[in-house]
């Protein structure tokens, strides 16, 4: 086969059908920049989770002074009720489950709570305050453990699972995620019925041709590769574009802007990140192109 040959038929073709072609660019583009932004973007909310996991902690708060709880009908806890959930959390059931835990008396809740709002100095006491125990588990989808073992206990006003309250912006993170990826898949199905009608339109202009070269002897794959090359080189610009514009959206939109205005907990994405999703795109991309090409030609040779 002879190269020089091929790659002249590729260009021809492409010169014929510029206007399809840069379609073709535009909605490969688009769509690899989807998948890209996609994948990136789960690898991120992957990050925020982890990091939460590894700190977050399921607080025990002990009744204090005005405490409306059922479980809270006799008062401020006692010294007794603090102990007993003292002994449970060493014991032999829950202990296994545990890293590390601490305990605030009402006191250091206090203390803590001024830090944070020292405008409420002076109207409130100490009497007011949950004395809590901070439990870091080895696992945190065993959090349920100890909600079950404490959360009807007298002497205990609430048991509370500090991730949950991320929830909302994982889920939120996620459903995003999951319309990028929506949104990607659809113009990627565009991208292919583009190609190939892109490639149907290029072998009807140039049936003479074809017709000549079946007369002479010419093999279905000669006929072919030039039309399959059409599609994969007008993928592949469009393809790579996507590229550089993930890597570009990570460089300047995440590190240059997120990462110094937000501090979601974890670790950023970065441009290696960006670059390890490239070549996949380039596969997609070709992979995609080089299968939509093909089967409209082979369609097309038989009709």
């Amino acid at each position: 086969m002879r190269v020089a040959l091929v790659l002249s038929e590729v260009l021809q073709g492409l010169r014929r059908n510029i206007s399809m072609v840069i379609s073709v660019i535009l909605v490969t583009f688009v769509s690899l920049t989807f998948v890209g932004s996609a994948v990136l973007m789960q690898s991120q909310v992957s990050n925020i989770r982890d990091y939460w996991e590894q700190r977050s902690q399921v607080a025990i708060y002990m009744c204090a002074e005005g405490s409306s709880a059922s479980t809270c009908v006799d008062g401020v806890a006692t010294e007794e009720q603090i102990e007993s959930v003292t002994a449970a959390l060493e014991g032999e059931t829950l202990a296994p489950l545990i890293q590390t835990y601490s305990f605030d008396s009402q006191e250091v809740s206090l203390e803590k709570f001024l830090q944070q709002y020292p405008e409420y100095e002076g109207a409130v006491d100490a009497a007011q305050m949950n004395a809590t125990f901070w439990i870091n588990l080895k696992d945190q989808t065993k959090t349920d453990v100890i909600y079950e073992a404490f959360s009807d206990t007298n002497g205990i006003h609430e048991v509370k699972d500090q991730l949950k309250y991320l929830d909302p912006l994982f889920q939120t993170l996620t459903v995003a995620t999951y319309i990028a990826i929506g949104v990607a898949v659809l113009m990627l199905i565009a991208a292919v019925l583009l190609i190939a009608t892109t490639i149907r339109l290029s072998a009807y202009a140039r049936r003479k041709e074809i017709g000549i070269m079946r007369l002479v002897g010419a093999s279905n794959r000669f006929i072919q590769t030039p039309f399959i090359l059409e599609g994969v080189v007008s993928a592949l610009i469009g393809t790579l574009l996507a590229g550089v514009a993930v890597v570009l959206g990570v460089k300047f939109g995440v590190e240059g802007y997120l990462r110094q205005r937000l501090n979601l907990g974890g670790e950023w994405i970065t441009v290696n990140d960006a670059l390890l999703v490239v070549p996949v795109l380039i596969g997609i991309g070709v992979v995609l192109s080089a299968f939509s090409a093909g089967f409209a030609i082979r369609r097309w040779l038989r009709t």
